[in-house]
């Protein structure tokens, strides 16, 4: 399966990256769709989402639905 391109992908680290261990997450916009990718691996793979369908995880993670416990 191919992928979109995302070599001119402006990305950037998550606010809640803590930067402790070298965890962090970077996002990206690219036309429709929204890419997440680890920091330490710049070139390694990327999840792409719908816009949408980000949105609606960000929301959820915002709302506290996805807390465990």
């Amino acid at each position: 399966m191919i992928g979109p391109d995302l070599s001119d992908a402006k990305w950037r680290k998550s606010s809640r990256s803590s930067g402790q261990n070298g965890q962090c997450v970077e996002v990206a916009s690219v036309a429709e769709i929204a890419a997440v990718r680890d920091s330490k691996n710049p070139t390694g793979p990327a999840l792409v989402f719908t816009q949408p369908a980000f949105e609606a995880f960000v929301d959820a993670v915002k709302e506290g639905q996805l807390d465990h416990g």
